[in-house]
C-alpha cells in the first residue's frame, strides 16, 4: 500500500509539473486591448514611486489612488521619494541582480536625465503611452509631451503635467519683478538676504542653474546638444561668475539653502524672503488659496522666456503590476484627473490635454476653473524655452556642488 501511495503521489506530481510546463507564460499586457488590461489590473497593487516634497501633491496622489481603487479595483501605494533617481537606482540594481520580473517599482514619476538613463539601458516597458485610451486627448502639438529634455519619448512614458519656471514675489514689498539675471543680481545687492533658490541637486534648484545658463552663455543653441559636444568651460564660465557675485547676497548669505521648492513658501510666509522661484505657474495661487501666502504675492517670468517641460509616468521593464500601472497612468491623463490637478485650490498644475478637443462636459471642467489671483495668463508666460540636453543638468549639478558646496 505504501509503495502504491508513493507511486500515485509521484504520478500526480509529474502530471502537475507537466501542466505547469504546458501553461502559457503570461505576456506583457497589450495596451491596445484595453478590456484585457482592465481585467488583469483588477486586484493588483501598484507601487507608484513619486516625489513627495509637497503636501498638496501628496494629497492629490492619495485622491487619485482612491479613485482608481473605486473605479477599477486597483490598489495604489505611494512610495514617497525625495528624488526620482532613488527609483532609477533601484531598477538598475534589480537588473544587476537578475530580477527581471516582479520588480519593486511599478510606476515612476520622472523626466530628464532619469528617463534618459532608463531608456539608454533598456529598462522601460513599452511603447505603451500612445495606445492607452486617454492619449487621444493629449496636446500632441506641444513638443514637450513627446520629447523629454531633447530625448524622444517613443511611447515609453506618458505626460501628466506641464511646468514652466517662474518667479513669485510679494508685490507689497517688490512692486516690479526682475526681468533678467543681471536685474535680479542688482536687486539682490540692494536687498541682501531676500532671495534664495532650492539647493541643487534639487530639480528646481538645478533648473535655476540651467535658466541662468540659457541667458548668460554665448551660444544657447549648444544646450540642445550633449555637453560633450560643446566647449563646456567656455559655455558655463559666465554662469559661475554670475553665481559668485550673487551668492553673498542670498538668504543667509548663501551659507544655507532651502532643501525643496515648497520650503520657499514657508520662508516667504515667515517674512524671511520676498522673491522665490517655482516650476509651477499656479503654485503661488494655490498657496494663497490655502492661506499659506498673502494675496499680495504675484508671479512672473523673465523677459527672455523661461524653461518649460513636462512631467512623465514610466513603467519599468520588470514591473510586477504592469496592467495596474497602465490603468493608473491612463486615469491620471483623464480629463477629470487633469482638471482637478489644474485647480489652484488642489494643485494648480497645468494640463497636458488639448482642452479644445475634449467633449463638452469635460471641457466645461476646465472652463469653470479660476486661474488664481497670482497666476500669469498664457500671453504673460509666453512660449517656454526647451530643456537642455540631460548631460548639461548632470554637469551643472556636479560643478555647483564643487564650487558652492551644500548647506554649511
Amino acid at each position: 500500500m505504501i509503495e502504491m501511495a508513493v507511486t500515485t503521489r509521484s504520478a500526480a506530481l509529474a502530471a502537475a509539473a507537466a501542466l505547469l510546463l504546458a501553461a502559457p507564460v503570461r505576456a506583457n499586457p497589450d495596451p491596445a486591448d484595453w478590456p484585457a488590461v482592465l481585467a488583469e489590473a483588477r486586484g493588483q497593487t501598484v507601487y507608484w514611486h513619486a516625489w513627495a516634497g509637497s503636501a498638496r501633491i501628496n494629497d492629490y496622489i492619495a485622491w487619485a489612488a482612491r479613485q482608481v481603487r473605486a473605479r477599477h479595483g486597483v490598489r495604489v501605494e505611494h512610495v514617497k521619494l525625495s528624488d526620482a533617481a532613488e527609483a532609477v537606482s533601484r531598477i538598475v540594481a534589480e537588473r544587476a541582480a537578475g530580477r527581471h520580473a516582479g520588480g519593486a517599482v511599478d510606476l515612476v514619476w520622472l523626466n530628464g536625465e532619469n528617463f534618459a538613463a532608463l531608456k539608454d539601458q533598456g529598462l522601460l516597458f513599452g511603447p505603451w503611452a500612445e495606445a492607452i485610451p486617454n492619449w487621444r486627448y493629449v496636446d500632441t502639438g506641444n513638443p514637450a509631451v513627446t520629447t523629454d529634455f531633447t530625448v524622444p519619448t517613443d511611447g515609453l512614458e506618458a505626460p501628466w503635467g506641464l511646468a514652466q519656471l517662474v518667479l513669485y514675489r510679494d508685490a507689497a514689498r517688490v512692486p516690479e519683478a526682475p526681468g533678467s539675471m543681471q536685474e535680479l543680481l542688482a536687486w539682490a545687492r540692494a536687498h541682501p538676504g531676500r532671495f534664495t533658490f532650492p539647493q541643487p541637486p534639487d530639480h528646481l534648484g538645478t533648473t535655476w542653474l540651467k535658466q541662468a545658463l540659457y541667458e548668460l552663455t554665448p551660444d544657447p543653441a549648444a544646450l540642445l546638444r550633449p555637453a560633450a559636444q560643446a566647449d563646456y568651460d567656455a559655455a558655463t564660465a559666465p554662469v559661475w561668475a554670475f553665481l559668485a557675485a550673487l551668492t553673498p547676497h542670498l538668504w543667509r548669505s548663501g551659507a544655507a539653502y532651502p532643501q525643496t521648492g515648497p520650503r520657499q513658501i514657508h520662508l516667504m510666509a515667515d517674512g524671511e524672503i520676498d522673491l522665490a522661484i517655482s516650476f509651477n505657474p499656479g503654485e503661488a495661487s494655490a498657496a494663497i488659496d490655502n492661506f499659506e501666502l498673502p494675496d499680495t504675492v504675484r508671479t512672473s517670468v523673465l523677459d527672455g522666456g523661461t524653461i518649460g517641460n513636462a512631467s512623465f509616468l514610466a513603467i519599468p521593464y520588470n514591473a510586477a503590476a504592469k496592467a495596474g500601472a497602465l490603468v493608473l497612468a491612463d486615469f491620471l491623463m483623464s480629463p477629470a484627473a487633469q482638471a482637478r490637478k489644474q485647480d489652484p485650490a488642489v494643485w494648480g498644475n497645468p494640463t497636458v490635454l488639448a482642452v479644445d478637443r475634449l467633449p463638452a462636459e469635460d471641457r466645461a471642467r476646465f472652463e469653470a476653473l479660476e486661474p488664481g489671483i497670482a497666476t500669469p495668463g498664457p500671453a504673460e508666460l509666453g512660449d517656454p524655452l526647451p530643456e537642455p540636453h540631460p548631460s548639461w543638468m548632470v554637469r551643472l549639478e556636479e560643478d555647483w556642488i564643487r564650487r558652492f558646496g551644500v548647506s554649511r
